[in-house]
């Protein structure tokens, strides 16, 4: 990817500057090539990409038994936008084989391929991949036969289309297909494409769901036709609330996203180190889910989905929101029409500015008498040991053994006070002597353990300042503030200046 960095962060911005956003920087892009012809580099395809949208519940879900027709197509391209992701699950009875040689039906495959088709016919990129490979994610050491011979299919068949379609390996690796699964997983799979298709851009994505969070986890491999994708839903109890999928989603519902400067530097922290990432490794970004469940209130979803895109832009990431026509969707197939504040949103409006906000103190953390403040150290299972110490002021959480899950050590803060309705602002410092993850989270204080809110952080070994932005959909007034510090290694964890704020708005 060397030869191609200087390209990919040194050219104006082409990212939807000629299809979707009016306000950034219109060109002219290249025309993908012919069949045959000399494929562009990732840095090149992912400025084409620009804006796009995932054509969701449509080819990746068993519950519904959707296909896409030309005209979703047509829709897309008119409103602007420059590509289309297609979930795919290739491991239904009827698509696919699960016994030796693991054939694809020539059915099915024809007719991805007539969308594909129709996709291209109207000047979208196109990305198709794997998507909701159950399976494969429960049982990966078994099913990594039919994982690689599904990609050799797959990559036979369409090695003669344009550099306009593009491969993504796998749709949000988890469960035991870990990220160190994942990285062996993926080079295969890679290997296995490059056979019959030597220069296609293909898409690596993350392990653990796919999120920033397992970035730290991912092995890039020596290729120069790689874009990294990232799926973003950040605040989750704002993105999801309401979601049946989700378990205690309706407890968050009211949740709103008022676009201040801080909801906006949330934002900003959880993509600095992809930011770097791609610099390191040279390779771009995509970010190829990112979307507001339609429970959330609409000035709320538009204010989120706006500052999204054009925070992408200005990374010079292509995008691909969540979705076209369904729960998270900008159109509505039933009534043929759009929800045209989502769709200004992603494709025309510029940034807004962001909203005013002033500071209410609630609590500063005293840790020089942290019982007194309220703090106690929990280990909650007989696999995890900790204590705390205090060392200048500051809580010291020495780590034994961290156990198997985050929240089997746990320093916890009782009756905190929330309001539904009200935002707050978390703000601590912090570091380890090792990189590793810990979160934050409001919770109820007894059974059932709702979470009203969360984040996940990384530390590192230099002490730096972080913040988490809660509205709240519920009143407590017995809350805990914890963080969980279990599972992710024996560094001990420095914590300070913990304060907690009300903003007004």
């Amino acid at each position: 990817m060397k030869k191609v960095f200087a390209v990919f962060y040194l050219l104006p911005l082409i990212v939807c500057g000629y299809a979707c956003n009016k306000n950034a920087i219109a060109q002219t892009p290249e025309k993908p090539p012919q069949p045959g012809a000399e494929f562009a580099s990732a840095a090149i395809i992912n400025q084409r990409l620009g804006c796009g949208i995932n054509l969701g519940n449509t080819w990746e879900s068993s519950w519904d038994k959707k296909e896409s027709t030309p005209a979703d197509f047509e829709k897309i391209a008119a409103k602007g936008f420059t590509s289309v992701r297609l979930p795919i699950r290739w491991e239904m009875p009827e698509r696919a084989q699960f016994t030796a040689p693991y054939t694809i039906s020539n059915t099915f495959l024809n007719k991805i391929k007539s969308a594909v088709d129709d996709a291209l016919k109207n000047k979208l990129h196109v990305i198709i991949n794997m998507h909701h490979h159950d399976s494969l994610y429960a049982r990966p050491d078994e099913l990594k036969p039919v994982f690689l011979a599904q990609w050799k299919q797959i990559a036979a068949v369409f090695k003669n289309y344009p550099d306009s379609l593009l491969f993504e390996v796998l749709n949000e690796p988890h469960g035991n297909l870990d990220a160190s699964r994942w990285n062996t997983f993926f080079a295969e799979a890679l290997q296995t494409i490059r056979e019959t298709n030597p220069k296609r851009t293909v898409l690596l994505g993350l392990a653990e769901w796919g999120g920033v969070s397992a970035l730290g986890k991912v092995s890039v491999p020596q290729d120069q036709h790689l874009i990294l994708t990232i799926h973003y839903y950040n605040p989750f109890h704002f993105t999801h609330q309401g979601a049946s999928w989700v378990t205690g989603a309706n407890a968050w519902l009211g949740t709103r996203w008022r676009d201040t400067e801080l909801d906006r530097q949330e934002v900003k922290d959880d993509f600095k180190a992809a930011i770097e990432f791609a610099k390191t490794k040279n390779i771009p970004i995509n970010v190829g889910e990112f979307g507001a469940y339609s429970t959330a209130d609409m000035d709320s979803r538009i204010k989120w989905t706006r500052f999204m895109a054009r925070y992408f832009e200005q990374q010079q990431f292509s995008w691909n929101y969540w979705e076209f026509n369904s729960g998270f969707g900008i159109y509505d197939p039933a009534k043929n029409t759009y929800n045209t504040g989502l769709v200004n949103a992603l494709t025309s409006d510029a940034m807004a500015a962001p909203t005013p906000v002033t500071f209410i103190n609630l609590y500063t953390s005293n840790f020089l008498n942290p019982q007194a403040d309220g703090w106690r150290l929990y280990n909650n299972d007989a696999s995890a040991s900790s204590t705390l110490g205090i060392t200048n002021g500051k809580a010291v959480i020495t780590i034994a053994s961290a156990g198997t899950q985050t929240w089997y050590i746990q320093l916890i803060r009782a009756n905190t006070s929330i309001e539904t309705g009200k935002t707050y602002r978390l703000t601590f410092n912090a570091a380890s002597d090792s990189n590793r993850n810990i979160s934050l989270a409001f919770q109820q204080s007894s059974t059932p353990w709702l979470v009203y809110g969360s984040k996940q952080f990384g530390i590192t070994k230099n002490e730096e300042n972080y913040q988490y932005v809660f509205t709240a959909a519920s009143t407590d007034a017995k809350t805990n503030l914890v963080f969980s510090l279990g599972k992710n290694g024996l560094a001990p964890v420095t914590l300070s200046n913990i304060k907690l704020e009300e903003i007004r708005f």
